[in-house]
């Protein structure tokens, strides 16, 4: 148990935080799958779409240290191949 001022106050930041990244972390998912879930259906327009809404989201990650920044650009490059290749 923390005793000092400080370390009570680190406890409530990490607590804060963390709360903050998994709702970060979740609504990256989120959108993930529903590109996943376009590509899957064959639905080139809505994967593009879902795409670019998802764009942003991973691009914030990458500044808030949810995501490594190779993790992303390779995840983006993959999709963008798989969205490219549907026959549409």
């Amino acid at each position: 148990m923390a005793h000092s001022l400080q370390a009570k106050k680190r406890i409530r930041q990490t607590a804060r935080r963390a709360s903050v990244n998994r709702a970060r972390r979740t609504n990256i998912r989120s959108k993930l799958r529903k590109v996943e879930e376009a590509i899957v259906a064959g639905d080139q327009e809505a994967a593009k779409h879902e795409f670019r809404k998802m764009q942003p989201s991973l691009m914030a990650g990458i500044n808030k240290g949810i995501v490594e920044k190779n993790t992303v650009s390779r995840t983006l490059s993959r999709l963008h191949r798989r969205i490219k290749n549907i026959a549409g």
